[in-house]
């Protein structure tokens, strides 16, 4: 089995845990991850429906297939 090197994310998550964080704390930091990604995923559909003319119709079309 070969081993797997951890990304800096990876590494500095590790750091949180260790110092052994609350419940709620926990939470929030996974409800500010999933904030981040999320705005980082809206940002890049946008950009690819400018680059791309993709129009709402387009859209709708496709959630409808």
């Amino acid at each position: 089995m070969q081993s797997q090197k951890l990304n800096a994310l990876q590494l500095e998550l590790l750091n949180i845990y260790s110092f052994q964080p609350k419940d709620e704390d926990l939470l929030a930091i996974k409800q500010l991850l999933a904030r981040y990604f999320s705005g980082k995923l809206q940002k890049n559909i946008q950009k690819a429906i400018k680059e791309k003319n993709i129009t709402e119709e387009d859209l709708d079309r496709w959630l409808n297939e």
